[in-house]
């Protein structure tokens, strides 16, 4: 959510042995920059055929990461998994150029980027019992996009061509690479195909998900049936799937240890010592209004105290991120404002944006659109705020992403920034009314996605820049994919809370309610505060140990069961790293990556599709549903052994990878940092 649970490193990877020129890794005047498709080339670009195939992956991988977000707080970037397929695609096809191939990833990731805007905000509207309706979502998130790609315009020929060399845009020269490596030859399609196959038949065979061969969830008390207090709430578990095991891996493993370690510190930790010390007590302890702790069991313990700790903790760990990075967005800030202006030299295809007026216009029109449609109810301060924010953390992201990544851009700590300040605002207005906690969640909703898809945008246009891409064809493919990403995303939105309850165990939607709880807690003062500063002590304990504040944290708000799976990934990478070496090991993580990439949608995919008969036809589920009855006591085991198979599988087929010559950082693609 907030910053950035780990960082890239701020100058630019080796030049590869073959796929795009030196040039692109080197500080030299943008204008000098030859790209791979020369400016006085003319080849299909921005054809049909590239936007309807961005538009369905965009739709998909939105859809995978919107199930993925709300489960564990973290999303996985598109592009490069989406050019691999776009490649792969146009292959069967026997038609498609690289530039096309750059507009579908372009169009896809618009989609993907848009769901990590949204499920990191619109459904704290669920969380607070409000059936928040699909046009009202699908507004929302267009109209927070189409500011995000606005913004972002000004600022590209700055960003992409005077900065070339100073900024290295990780994903984005990654997925440059892909595609060049594509046109030339390489193919990693069938790893990401082959993944995406076998994380659903997994999920379909998984109890909760379909057939349901064998549990999900294993859990176990750690000292049994001792009734010491304490002890007899030391519980450990494991949400053994595919989506959380590739999330490890390709988080690795420092970070998934981090987030596994905060895990271990709430439920070996803070639980037990709650029940120790409320054992004995013969009344309720707030926020608990009627419960005694006697009488919990360790997930009570944790919705009725230690949740609250581990919101302080994760607003903790976002702020502090946010202060270590307001001088980098300072100068991102004011650099891009001096830059923006057109060029009074004559403009190559290459260099050509969409004009300046038009993008004023439409800006206007948003905002006037934000202040006026009904169904949102923002008055003219909150349109205003909107407006004000976003372009204020638009600036920002554009230019932050290119030296740190995407992955560690740090949206949730802009948004949290911008809900404290928005509520405040309402709060000096006299603004307490019982809306007035929706307003405030809209402003920051239209926030986070105009800065989620602002980061997204710079590093397609960077691809763009460096394979010889039109820059206000992509911009305009971005454009054209965001309404269909918003209407998708809001009818997923609704259909998984049908289905399993956002806010739910299932879907525990760790950045939405900690935006509900920030908002209540300003707007109300209902906040246990006591709770929410012993996790904002926990943070800044485990900052000053040298430790990423906000990866920790989000594993203490997390349910074991989920870090404990995604430490697992970690620990097959960190297998693979230890046994290989140089050029060897970063084939072998990219393959890695690749197919961890693919259980991740795969997985996520069925999830989303199942969702479909649990709310409209449960029936359907119950007349393939086997069961593990079957397997009496040994349910468990067979549980484990299923998931160490598929761990395995990982393993083994980054491996024996086959080189294809093509040198990125594997590892751009989580959104570590939008946690």
């Amino acid at each position: 959510m907030a910053d950035s649970v780990a960082s890239h490193p701020s100058t630019a990877p080796s030049p590869p042995t073959r796929g795009l020129p030196p040039e692109a890794y080197e500080k030299i005047p943008g204008e000098m920059y030859q790209p791979y498709v020369p400016e006085e080339a003319s080849i299909p670009e921005l054809t049909v055929k590239a936007v309807v195939v961005g538009i369905v992956l965009g739709i998909v991988f939105g859809a995978a990461n919107a199930y993925l977000g709300l489960r564990v707080g973290l999303t996985v970037s598109a592009s490069i998994p989406a050019a691999v397929m776009a490649i792969a695609i146009f292959r069967v096809l026997r038609s498609g150029t690289i530039l096309e191939t750059n507009i579908v990833q372009t169009v896809g990731s618009a989609g993907e980027s848009l769901a990590a805007g949204v499920i990191f905000t619109l459904p704290a509207l669920y969380i607070w019992g409000i059936d928040a309706q699909w046009y009202v979502l699908a507004t929302v998130s267009f109209l927070g996009a189409v500011l995000g790609v606005l913004f972002m315009i000004p600022l590209r020929r700055f960003l992409m061509s005077s900065e070339h060399g100073v900024l290295p845009f990780p994903e984005g020269t990654a997925t440059a690479e892909v595609q060049v490596a594509g046109e030339t030859g390489g193919s990693k399609a069938k790893l990401v195909f082959g993944g995406l196959g076998i994380g659903a038949l997994y999920q379909a065979l998984v109890h909760g998900s379909g057939v349901a061969l064998w549990p999900g969830s294993p859990e176990a008390n750690v000292f049994g049936d001792n009734p010491s207090p304490g002890l007899r709430k030391t519980v450990i578990a494991g949400d053994l799937t595919p989506e959380l095991l590739g999330v490890g891996f390709i988080i690795g493993p420092r970070i998934s240890g981090i987030m596994v370690a905060g895990g271990i510190t709430a439920w070996f930790g803070l639980i037990p010592l709650i029940d120790l010390f409320g054992a004995g007590l013969q009344a309720p302890v707030p926020p608990e209004p009627e419960q005694l702790i006697g009488g919990m069991d360790a997930g009570t313990i944790w919705n009725s105290y230690v949740r609250y700790i581990g919101a302080g903790a994760v607003a903790g760990g976002g702020i502090i991120t946010l202060i270590r990075a307001l001088p980098l967005m300072w100068g991102s800030l004011s650099v891009g404002l001096r830059r923006i202006g057109p060029s009074a030299a004559r403009v190559l295809r290459t260099d050509r944006d969409v004009p300046l007026r038009g993008v004023l216009l439409a800006s206007l029109a948003v905002a006037l659109l934000l202040w006026s449609i009904p169904f949102i109810e923002v008055s003219f301060i909150g349109a205003l705020l909107m407006v004000v924010f976003a372009f204020f953390f638009v600036t920002v992201s554009a230019r932050i992403v290119g030296l740190i990544g995407s992955s560690s851009n740090p949206v949730s700590g802009m948004t949290i920034a911008a809900l404290l300040v928005t509520s405040l605002i309402f709060l000096a207005l006299g603004r307490a009314d019982p809306s007035a906690p929706v307003a405030v969640l809209l402003v920051g909703a239209v926030v986070c996605i105009a800065a989620s898809i602002a980061g997204d945008t710079s590093q397609d246009l960077k691809c763009g820049f460096l394979i010889g891409a039109t820059p206000w064809k992509q911009q305009v493919a971005e454009l054209i994919g965001i309404p269909f990403a918003a209407v998708s995303m809001a009818f997923v939105l609704q259909l998984l809370h049908t289905s399993y309850g956002i806010g739910s165990p299932d879907l525990a939607a760790p950045q939405a309610t900690l935006m509900a709880t920030v908002i209540d807690g300003v707007l109300t003062q209902s906040l246990p505060w006591a709770l929410v500063f012993v996790g904002v002590a926990i943070a800044v304990v485990v900052e000053l140990l040298g430790v990423p504040s906000l990866p920790y944290a989000v594993g203490l708000y997390l349910p074991l069961s989920l870090t404990t799976s995604i430490f697992a990934g970690g620990v097959v990478r960190w297998i693979i790293e230890k046994r290989n070496r140089g050029e060897s090991l970063q084939e072998k993580r990219e393959a890695g990556v690749l197919y961890a990439s693919g259980l991740i949608a795969g997985a996520a995919l069925l999830g989303v599709l199942i969702a479909v008969p649990v709310a409209f036809a449960p029936g359907v589920l119950a007349a393939v549903n086997i069961g593990s009855e079957w397997a009496g006591s040994l349910a468990p085991a067979l549980s484990l052994a299923a998931f160490t198979a598929l761990a395995v599988s990982l393993y083994l087929v980054a491996t024996r990878a086959e080189s294809d010559a093509v040198t990125h950082d594997p590892t751009a693609g989580v959104r570590r940092e939008q946690m």
